[in-house]
């Protein structure tokens, strides 16, 4: 395994048999506890967005290298995802449990605007769409936690 696959299938996590981004976005989860816990929303929001940014890069030359638009096992674009998700999220068990279900099921069904940004071209669109979805699960466990839900 070379270095780009590496990084773009999360050591692989990518390939694991059922549910590769699911499992990434736990992966993702596990280190967003302690980050959240200890260095805070603009430390997790930072991670985040430094990992798009590298999301983007590293997509689009592992695309190139398969031959594949979207490879199904890039998952990098789902740790950016969750920890953009995460960083809304209170701290505790319930907040990051919602942040990881609605991420989950915005990535999965794909809703508007999400939809829109996965037909962006190359790395941008592999992680456009995940950023949206991470965006938008965030902003509602956000208005579920002010609303004092969580």
């Amino acid at each position: 395994m070379n270095d780009t696959e590496r990084c773009a299938t999360v050591f692989g996590l990518g390939r694991v048999p059922y549910a590769p981004g699911t499992a990434a976005s736990f992966a993702a989860l596990i280190v967003a506890v302690p980050v959240m816990a200890l260095l805070g929303w603009v430390a997790m929001a930072a991670l985040g967005i430094v990992a798009a940014a590298f999301g983007i890069w590293i997509s689009d030359h592992y695309a190139l290298d398969t031959g594949v638009a979207d490879p199904k096992d890039c998952v990098i674009d789902e740790v950016a995802g969750q920890w953009l998700a995460c960083a809304f999220a209170p701290v505790s068990f319930w907040g990051f449990l919602f942040a990881f279900l609605l991420f989950r099921l915005f990535d999965i069904a794909k809703p508007w605007p999400v939809n829109k940004a996965e037909t962006l071209r190359g790395g941008l669109g592999i992680v456009a769409d995940d950023v949206v979805a991470g965006l938008m699960a965030g902003v509602v466990v956000y208005l579920f936690a002010w609303a004092g839900f969580l």
